[in-house]
């Protein structure tokens, strides 16, 4: 499409059909459960990481490519004329943005590599505002000057129903962790910078926490791009998506309103029944 080719870490969090109809490319990380390897998206889906964390207590480890893997991956696009842009997970989430820079300069500037400073579909919200822009007619560097402009407005942020799988991940203490066990507290968990940190706790049932979550963001960002808004989770009960789904129709006016689940590298961090509502803030 106009030469410029985009494509992404599988930490995109994108749906099947929204790859198919843009034609991203997708670069899947790894994701180990004991000593088995597998690839994001590819052969392996969330319901093995809950049942692997059920028979074990132990999270998977996951890996990003190396700097040939990301190459051969880089190659077919430019041999065939292409300038690529590619979008990373946050490099401060993960070594893959920095292998993904690394590779990239073998391909003499036809590869651009994006820190999208996020994660699951805050990454994919760039994603997809590039293939508009693509669509627009765009170069390939008015594409990456705008994505990158918009990335510390892309609203990253999601309630897990527990705080297990970040306490056995060392993103949670100890204290923390039993104390918003005992209390019933959801924290809000959103993006700055980059990098994640609490930014607000909410108490009692998932279904009023999900409620308040989703007013404190319409109340938070009185502006935004209305093109379109995720609500993406892992494995959430059908409930709590359809409540989500409704409150942000009523709260707020996206065009597109779009489910979907996270993929294994995500919901290894964060665990089952975890939601996100995101979009770009103005």
């Amino acid at each position: 499409m106009n030469g410029i080719a985009i494509t992404s870490d599988s930490t995109c969090d994108l749906s099947v059909q929204q790859i198919r109809e843009n034609e991203i490319g997708i670069m899947p990380l790894s994701v180990m459960l004991g000593d088995k390897s597998f690839r994001d998206g590819v052969d392996i889906v969330p319901a093995d990481i809950f049942r692997f964390f059920e028979e074990t207590g132990e999270l998977p480890k996951t890996a990003a490519p190396s700097v040939k893997e990301y190459e051969d991956f880089f190659r077919p696009y430019v041999e065939a004329g292409e300038t690529l842009i590619h979008f990373n997970i946050s490099s401060k989430a993960s070594g893959s943005n920095g292998f993904a820079q690394t590779a990239a300069k073998a391909f003499g500037g036809k590869v651009i590599v994006v820190d999208s400073h996020a994660l699951s579909t805050g990454q994919g919200l760039l994603v997809m505002k590039a293939c508009d822009l693509r669509k627009e007619g765009k170069s390939a560097e008015e594409i990456a000057e705008t994505v990158n402009s918009l990335r510390d407005k892309v609203n990253t942020s999601f309630i897990p129903d527990t705080l297990l799988y970040l306490y056995k991940g060392g993103r949670c203490s100890t204290l923390s962790y039993y104390g918003a066990k005992v209390l019933s507290i959801h924290p809000m968990i959103a993006m700055k910078e980059g990098q994640l940190y609490p930014k607000k706790k909410y108490i009692g049932k998932m279904s009023r926490c999900l409620k308040n979550y989703v007013h404190d963001l319409a109340e938070e960002y009185p502006q935004y791009d209305r093109t379109r808004c995720f609500i993406t989770h892992s494995n959430a009960d059908a409930e709590l998506v359809e409540s989500a789904k409704q409150l942000v129709k009523e709260l707020f006016s996206f065009d597109e309103v779009t489910e979907t689940v996270a993929g294994s590298v995500i919901t290894g961090h964060c665990g089952r029944n975890t939601i996100g509502v995101l979009f770009i803030s103005k």
